[in-house]
């Protein structure tokens, strides 16, 4: 008997190299270790380059903010998607 290495539950091992109870646990495995290389790869790209803000003001932000745009051009945009929403909302209103 032997214990799955991802899921820990007990199974008998079809050959002296089996870690898996299954074939899905063996995929599921695979699936994660390819998305972090994936990641650790994408991290490996960014270092040495410059990022510029995708809001419009061209600031230099760090090669690890996800969202692409500077705080301040976050906050503003926040801030218009709140008033578009708020917008919709009034105009919604007067139509009924």
């Amino acid at each position: 008997m032997s214990f799955c290495i991802r899921c820990d539950n007990e199974f008998i091992p079809n050959s002296t190299k089996q870690i898996y109870c299954s074939v899905n646990c063996r995929q599921e495995s695979s699936r994660e270790k390819i998305l972090e290389r994936y990641h650790i790869k994408k991290r490996q790209n960014r270092v040495g380059r410059q990022k510029r803000c995708a809001g419009g003001c061209g600031t230099i932000i760090s090669i690890y903010n996800d969202s692409g745009m500077c705080d301040n051009c976050l906050v503003h945009k926040n801030k218009f998607d709140s008033f578009i929403k708020d917008l919709k909302g009034f105009l919604d209103y007067e139509k009924q």
